[in-house]
């Protein structure tokens, strides 16, 4: 057992686990366990009952608002556990400060941080405050409606439908983001040649409506990666890699992304694959797992995404991720999902049809890129298997014209053809 974001051990009792319990109130909950040193070796507490009502004590007179937890007592190990649960009425101080778990280590907030608290102990989203631009103009989006939806008359009773507008607030920043301009940060967009260091293209997207960012999005997309093959009498449209898997990552991009954060989202094109990437991590009380097998839908934008919906961009029910998934189920290339506490990242591969390769080989060969020379060394990091499997299989991937082999000796380097 190992400390983890929801789970802190105490040697002993000292104020400083009230930042945890502060932290873990904030944000998703966790456990505090009494009697074990940072190692995970057990360190007995003497007078167990009265440690639990010293906890307690301690508790209630240094935590605000009241923290709902609960105290059990280990008679065997001589250990407590301090349950906390997420709380309503964030954010939960201690010493005037809230705290937040940063991986294994408890750290305060920064402003940014707390406001968010506050509007979430509010039960407010940041899209429902008032925009700080009350002179709003939607023509692209009243386009959309009637073309979508043929809705012809946009007036401010669809403002209102769409939670867009209200008699006592005037417009939100939700129709600040879909109004034909506004300040928020937009899209920056860049397509690299061989390596990281040859910019192609570069083009910002901005000051527009998010909708309209949205769709110039995809025609820079399509005119990278689709094109027409004449086949005999007809012409065939080739996507190198799924336009509706982009489609969705973009959409999702935009509508769960943290709007209050100053950075854009950026879309990085490379000959072989395009990642998107969104600021803000995953909503509170979501993990990795759920994300990805899309068990939970939590909207940090639910304003937006319900304009979204509407216009059959995207479903609300969490399957972004497997509708993505779904357009590379004959692929042998799949996506990848890098999400950390600040960003999540999209990689959508370009699709390689299956060639007949074994389960280890798809493996390895999934290691690899076409843009990026890899070593055996990176390679052993990624896949489940030793030198000398990885080596045999690149050997014959080489053989088979699949994979490209770059240098000699130490030197040595792969990288797909």
């Amino acid at each position: 057992m190992k400390e983890n974001k929801r789970l802190e051990f105490k040697e002993k009792v000292s104020n400083t686990f009230l930042k945890t319990v502060s932290a873990f109130a904030n944000y998703d909950g966790g456990i505090i366990i009494f009697g074990i040193k940072d190692d995970g070796s057990f360190s007995p507490i003497d007078n167990l009952n009265q440690t639990c009502l010293d906890i307690e004590n301690t508790i209630n007179d240094n935590i605000t608002p009241e923290v709902e937890y609960s105290l059990n007592i280990n008679e065997i190990d001589k250990t407590i556990f301090l349950e906390v649960k997420s709380g309503q009425f964030k954010p939960y101080l201690y010493k005037s400060k809230a705290y937040k778990r940063n991986d294994t280590s408890t750290v305060e907030v920064d402003s940014l941080e707390f406001s968010r608290l506050v509007l979430e102990g509010k039960n407010i989203n940041f899209e429902s405050l008032p925009s700080d631009n009350q002179k709003l103009t939607f023509s692209f989006l009243k386009n959309k409606f009637k073309q979508i939806l043929n809705i012809q008359s946009f007036n401010t009773d669809v403002l209102k439908t769409l939670s867009l507008y209200s008699d006592n607030n005037g417009f939100n920043k939700a129709a600040q983001l879909l109004s034909d301009e506004n300040n928020f940060c937009g899209i920056d967009i860049a397509k690299f040649g061989d390596n990281i260091n040859i910019i192609q293209y570069r083009k910002t997207l901005e000051t527009s409506s998010i909708l309209k960012l949205y769709e110039d999005s995809i025609e820079i997309f399509k005119n990278n990666y689709e094109y027409e093959e004449i086949k005999g009498s007809s012409r065939v449209q080739i996507q190198n890699i799924p336009e509706t898997a982009f489609r969705e990552a973009l959409a999702n991009a935009i509508i769960h992304r943290h709007w209050d954060i100053n950075a854009k989202i950026r879309i990085l094109m490379f000959n072989d694959k395009v990642e998107i990437i969104s600021p803000g991590g995953l909503p509170s009380g979501l993990t990795k797992e759920e994300y990805l097998k899309g068990r939970i839908s939590i909207l940090r934008n639910p304003i937006l995404s319900n304009v979204f919906y509407r216009l059959k961009i995207v479903e609300i029910f969490g399957t972004g991720v497997l509708r993505i998934l779904d357009c590379y189920k004959e692929s042998i290339r799949k996506p990848d999902f890098d999400i950390s506490d600040n960003t999540i990242t999209i990689i959508l591969p370009f699709v390689v049809k299956d060639l007949g390769f074994s389960e280890d080989t798809r493996t390895v060969y999934n290691a690899l890129s076409k843009t990026i020379e890899k070593p055996i060394s990176e390679i052993i990091k990624t896949v489940p298997f030793g030198k000398s499997k990885i080596g045999e299989i690149l050997n014959n991937l080489v053989e088979s014209g699949y994979v490209s082999i770059i240098g000699n000796g130490r030197g040595t380097k792969y990288k797909i053809r």
